[in-house]
């Protein structure tokens, strides 16, 4: 079993990289996402991430 982390500023760059992962034709066991927000003054950052579990 391995595993696959993405991290992503974007969401749409998130679902490009984790479509590109899967194109490989592995064995997807289950697939994990998570996004997180932070203030830092004015300005609102964002990091949506993804973990695949695989064979």
């Amino acid at each position: 079993m391995k595993i696959r982390v993405f991290d992503e500023e974007c969401e749409k760059d998130l679902e490009n990289s984790v479509n590109t992962f899967l194109e490989k034709n592995i064995d997807v066991i289950d697939i994990k996402y998570q996004v997180a927000i932070a203030i830092n003054g004015e300005e609102q950052l964002y990091c949506f991430s993804a973990m695949i579990i695989y064979h």
